[in-house]
């Protein structure tokens, strides 16, 4: 990235641009900008679908079933998983890598005796009779290798366009990393669409490595700085600031107000509602402190406090019963007084995961305080 930037003289402060990291399973965007000496800010929300490389795969094997029997396909699966890899990488490196949808002309011949011969045992007699006459060849045009493209890279391409939108400063470099960014046809799509709005779109030459080097770069970076925290000396992060995916917040208990749902109130008047602490879209510095003050304990004899912290993409958000639970904040008092004002803070560390921090505001004791992550099950 860096010798690219250099190449076309973007190597500069405020530089900004966009990664699209085109992979197997998922694509994501991510638009950056040059804010420093080796420092990145996080420009517009990270985004990323299902619409990696491996769904052509799948929609090859579909296709393939269509003619020689979804159950020959199952059986093939169930029975030579190896046989169904050899060619599904057969059709990678006979079309998706070369499909360039510009000649028309463009056909994939699959030879069944000398590719997948096994299939022969799987299929049945009508279409094992249908096969014969076609002397075991399979031919798949260029209108439907192009169909198996074209749905996956017209919501790749609405990311790209729903980022571009949300970038208030000209992107003026796109990088294409990932396995599937090595498709020419896809550039060639990008391009054709993306023109006008981004100077320049260019593939690394290693796609693949580019996101493992950059993985390692990464985690090397943080190595780095832990220890040189330990000695006291300020190392710059990698990444400056992080624009937030997602509102964050806790459950409170709050006097009812006229409109409020009756179902939801209380038999004493109250009711708990969602109180955001960091909203969705928020910069973030990296570990900067949220706080959230003015919390009273109960009674000057209570020991401890539990607050769950919950997490929405929802702006309009108001009841935490329709969020996910992100993890559960415990405050342990280590002072027994009475009108005790806590606060608590939330930081967002390298991969946007909450730490948690509380204290005194009277005296500025820090209490301990532990948060605890949900766990998947």
């Amino acid at each position: 990235m860096k010798k690219c930037l250099n190449e076309h003289s973007l190597a500069s402060t405020g530089t900004t641009f966009m990664i699209v990291d085109c992979g197997g399973g998922t694509v994501d965007l991510t638009t950056r900008k040059l804010v420093g000496e080796d420092q990145l800010s996080e420009v517009t929300e990270r985004i990323g679908d299902y619409c990696g490389s491996s769904f052509i795969d799948e929609a090859f094997l579909k296709h393939l079933g269509s003619i020689v029997g979804n159950s020959t396909i199952d059986k093939l699966r169930d029975n030579k998983i190896k046989s169904l890899q050899y060619i599904v990488q057969h059709f990678c490196r006979k079309v998706k890598f070369r499909f360039t949808g510009k000649d028309t002309d463009f056909q994939y011949e699959l030879d069944v005796i000398e590719t997948i011969k096994v299939l022969k045992k799987f299929v049945n007699s009508e279409t094992k009779k249908l096969m014969e006459d076609n002397n075991w060849l399979i031919t798949i045009d260029f209108e439907k290798i192009k169909s198996m493209f074209d749905p996956l890279i017209d919501r790749i391409l609405k990311m790209i366009e729903i980022q571009l939108e949300n970038c208030r400063d000209e992107c003026s470099i796109m990088f294409l990393v990932g396995g599937f960014g090595q498709s020419e046809y896809l550039k060639n799509r990008i391009e054709e669409k993306f023109k006008d709005q981004v100077k320049t779109i260019v593939v690394s030459k290693d796609p693949i490595a580019a996101v493992v080097r950059g993985a390692t770069l990464y985690g090397l970076s943080l190595s780095d700085r832990m220890k040189n925290m330990k000695i006291n000396e300020q190392v710059k992060f990698i990444i400056k600031n992080r624009k937030l995916n997602y509102t964050y917040g806790i459950r409170v208990l709050k006097l009812s107000k006229k409109g409020d749902p009756p179902e939801r109130v209380t038999s004493d008047g109250y009711i708990h509602k969602f109180h955001p602490i960091a909203k969705r879209g928020d910069v973030v510095e990296f570990d900067e402190e949220i706080r959230v003050n003015d919390l009273c304990p109960v009674n000057e004899f209570q020991e401890s406090a539990t607050f769950c912290i919950y997490f929405t993409k929802d702006d309009e958000a108001k009841y935490c019963d329709k969020m996910e639970l992100l993890g559960t904040l415990k405050i342990y008092f280590t002072d027994r007084k009475p009108d005790r004002k806590v606060s608590f803070a939330l930081s967002f560390g390298q991969m946007e995961i909450l730490k948690a921090t509380a204290r005194n505001e009277t005296n500025g004791q820090n209490y301990l305080a532990t948060f605890e992550i949900k766990k998947e099950r």
